[in-house]
């Protein structure tokens, strides 16, 4: 069995070296939420050093909210946005000798390609436009997923371990109490039912099912280096493998 353990950095966090050594791919924050050239190549370069999987977390242009405020605005901006902070990072892992595999939006802009069909495709398209060997990451099941297949394009569909669920299979708003699992003994349970089980139970109480090809760690919870130590730990000693090269659909 093999996982790939993401985790979303290069937003601020103090432990995120602390972090690349527990994972096998990082998405980078390229500008539009949050990141500068300075941090984008300081992420670029310690995950060199760690040997982790390098991508590109783009979002709406919104540093002030930190990219997870909803936004209804043209899709051609949409395009050239999340186009732009990709090909920022791309160009820096140029001049680092480093190589960008993988594409994950962040926050609103996640949320709302998860479920709107135009938005999605407009992602999509953003990033076959940066390259179309990308591969994109995004919410198990969703219509980004779904739009990535659609244009022929390497997917990797994602669960979170401290985030909870609807009924669905979206995530709970985190304007809501309860939507991120806090408590680390939780967070682990659930994440190691989603990649032995590949499954979830939603705040109804109800069993998902869905496929599960990378677990993100959000680099920026008030226990995220604890969780990824204590969940790479668990997974070796369930012999669990864990790399960003194995185990994706296409």
């Amino acid at each position: 069995m093999t996982i790939d353990l993401n985790a979303d950095l290069g937003e601020g966090g103090a432990d995120d070296a602390a972090i690349l050594a527990c994972v096998s791919s990082a998405n980078i924050a390229c500008g539009g939420h949050a990141g500068d050239a300075e941090s984008m190549r300081e992420a670029v370069r310690a995950a060199l050093r760690c040997g982790v999987a390098i991508g590109a977390h783009p979002s709406f242009v919104d540093r002030e909210n930190f990219g997870r405020t909803e936004m209804q605005i043209p899709l051609q901006q949409v395009f050239d946005e999340v186009l732009a902070q990709i090909q920022a990072l791309q160009e820096i892992c140029a001049e680092e000798g480093a190589q960008m595999v993988h594409v994950k939006p962040h926050g609103a802009l996640y949320n709302q390609a998860a479920r709107d069909v135009h938005l999605a495709e407009t992602v999509v398209n953003a990033i076959a436009a940066a390259g179309p060997q990308l591969r994109v990451v995004g919410l198990a099941g969703s219509a980004l997923i779904q739009a990535a297949r659609r244009a022929g394009m390497p997917v990797a569909e994602e669960a979170f371990a401290d985030r909870r669920y609807n009924g669905d299979g979206t995530l709970v708003s985190r304007r809501l109490p309860g939507a991120t699992i806090d408590e680390v003994p939780l967070a682990l349970q659930q994440a190691l039912r989603m990649v032995e089980q590949q499954s979830v139970t939603s705040i109804e109480g109800t069993t998902l099912s869905m496929q599960i090809d990378t677990l993100c760690l959000h680099g920026d919870g008030a226990h995220a280096l604890q969780l990824a130590r204590e969940l790479r730990a668990e997974l070796i000693a369930r012999h669990i493998h864990i790399s960003a090269s194995k185990g994706f659909n296409s």
